[in-house]
């Protein structure tokens, strides 16, 4: 079984096992002008030249498309960063492939559920998508359940949303009337924000927060409703499933938990041993955090405290719920019998590079959650261990709802909530290590593939930033997998080995502005030059060369 991480933000799940095709379902006869031959069938005429081969969409997608058509779906691919040419053909009801675990199909949900508001938050989103995701949820979510759709729109421009997108409610509330209600934002809040107006505006016994570029599966809200209504201090997530970016086809993925790196970007991670050990993956499982997509009881969402009002635009309010509803008498579920198919786009239209709100975000969930283990917060953006000069908010409140709530300090979250997150208490400095020598090039953990270290003109970015030592006898990591930098015994290039008690040669003796010395070999980490006339690492005998790191964590005994 094979896990990768990523940015939770595409909230890519992982383990693909098949895909399968979309397939149209009955259409409903108002959507049949929507209606015409999928361009992923060839047509008979000559066949024309792809006018962009270097396109994300016409690399996966191969239709046969004319260049008027080529260009349209170009430029809406470009706004979107998903095949609107194609959303836009394709039926707004279609049957969705059987991607759960077979014992899910034969369970039974009480009928006397609590209500659902199914909340969907955009910008700019594709009325196609935006009209199939309503379709879904109405055609796949019982009516006596069902309390409401709220629509979220975080001010978009496009004009799409706003009379043909009121046309179609208007035609839904024909036959249910007051079902869909809609949310506008004057100006652009952010997701954490549209989230809370959702909320705001939601009268069901429970809210789902979902993207508005979803599809949901048959039985989807049954068991998520059902175990709030076992437990309402539950804070649940779906299984996503993926649409892909260019065919609009579903990839179905099985179920992990939703864990984060400790720059608190989301990631893909396993569940606890003794859920594989029931080997039933129809049956819920703990996960330490959550993803952009949850469903909470909407009363206790209110008494845990919401979102964080205090996050800007996008990122990391997840794992602030995350870890406060662990931290405050809560749990978090991933439910694998609920399915949710999810676009993933190939780029976001809006808000391309998340790093600045995104580390600002971070620093603040670790201001007023993490306690001590804040530090690797610091470590992780490469930031001074203290004063990082950046405006995080007023803290105070949130500070304030953690003392009412009673809450656990973080380390118990990390010793019974989330271990496989590497507490990094032997971090006694990071950041970019740089030979005297030669001052404008770094230690860098160079290819992946290769586990070979090299020299690299110093860029701060991660790849040379996590360089962490470890107390008495420091082990070089240059990598946020911990990898750790080693003398192999033999010949003058070190290694790089993923961290283990049991690696030999990963200790070394260093103190800032000195040596690094190798504590069983002897030899040292040293630069020279190398055969193609620039300077290497290389491991030799000591000749006296200084190495200096960036940030060092003077009250943890290093100097």
């Amino acid at each position: 079984m094979m896990y990768r991480l990523h940015n939770c933000f595409s909230y890519l799940p992982l383990i693909f096992y098949t895909t399968f095709s979309v397939q149209s379902s009955h259409i409903d006869q108002r959507d049949a002008h929507a209606v015409m031959q999928s361009p992923t069938l060839k047509r008979d005429r000559r066949a024309t030249k792809n006018l962009f081969p270097n396109s994300n969409l016409f690399k996966n997608w191969h239709p046969d498309l004319s260049e008027e058509e080529q260009r349209e779906a170009e430029e809406l691919f470009q706004r979107y960063g998903y095949n609107v040419f194609l959303s836009d053909k394709i039926p707004l009801e279609r049957e969705l492939p059987e991607t759960r675990d077979h014992r899910c199909l034969t369970k039974e949900y009480p009928s006397d559920l609590p209500t659902i508001s199914v909340i969907l938050i955009y910008v700019d989103e594709a009325l196609s998508v935006i009209k199939r995701a309503i379709c879904s949820i109405i055609n796949r979510t019982p009516s006596h359940l069902l309390k409401e759709i709220i629509l979220v729109d975080d001010r978009s421009t496009n004009e799409d949303l706003q009379g043909k997108l009121n046309a179609f409610i208007d035609f839904i509330h024909k036959t249910r009337p007051g079902l869909v209600k809609k949310v506008r934002h004057e100006e652009r809040m952010g997701l954490s924000q549209a989230r809370l107006s959702g909320w705001k505006a939601s009268t069901g016994d429970v809210v789902a927060i979902l993207d508005a570029h979803i599809e949901v599966y048959v039985q989807w809200a049954e068991p998520l409703l059902a175990r709030i209504q076992a437990d309402r201090r539950l804070v649940l997530s779906p299984v996503f499933d993926v649409v892909n970016f260019y065919n609009m086809e579903v990839t179905p993925y099985q179920a992990a938990a939703h864990g984060f790196d400790w720059a608190l970007w989301c990631q893909y991670d396993f569940f606890n041993q003794e859920w594989y050990d029931r080997n039933d993956q129809s049956l819920p499982a703990k996960s330490p955090s959550v993803m952009g997509i949850f469903v909470v009881d909407r009363l206790f969402f209110e008494e845990i405290g919401t979102l964080d009002g205090g996050m800007k635009t996008y990122g990391g309010e997840n794992v602030e719920l995350g870890i406060r509803v662990w931290l405050c008498g809560g749990s978090i579920e991933i439910i694998p019998c609920s399915k949710v198919a999810h676009i993933e786009r190939a780029h976001k239209p809006y808000a391309q590079n998340l790093n600045v709100l995104m580390k600002r975000n971070a620093l603040r969930v670790a201001e007023v959650w993490l306690d001590e283990y804040k530090i690797n917060v610091n470590a992780a953006w490469n930031l001074p261990p203290t004063d990082h000069g950046i405006d995080i908010g007023d803290v105070s409140e949130r500070k304030r709802l953690r003392e009412r709530l009673q809450c656990k300090p973080f380390k118990w979250y990390l010793d019974n909530v989330y271990p496989r997150l590497d507490p990094l208490d032997d971090l006694l400095g990071y950041g970019m290590l740089i030979n005297s020598l030669k001052t404008d090039v770094c230690v860098d953990q160079g290819l992946l593939s290769r586990n070979t270290p090299i020299l690299y003109v110093c860029h701060h970015q991660v790849s040379q930033v996590s360089a962490p030592l470890f107390p008495v006898h420091p082990s070089f990591s240059t990598s946020p997998e911990r990898r750790c930098l080693t003398d192999p015994g033999s010949g003058r290039l070190p290694v790089l080995h993923k961290c283990s008690k049991q690696q030999i040669y990963k200790y070394w003796d260093f103190k800032q502005g000195q040596a690094i010395k190798n504590r069983d070999t002897g030899r040292c980490l040293e630069i020279a030059i190398g055969p193609n006339g620039y300077y290497q690492l290389h491991i030799q005998d000591c000749s006296g060369q200084r190495w200096t790191i960036q940030h060092v964590i003077k009250d943890r005994g290093f100097s």
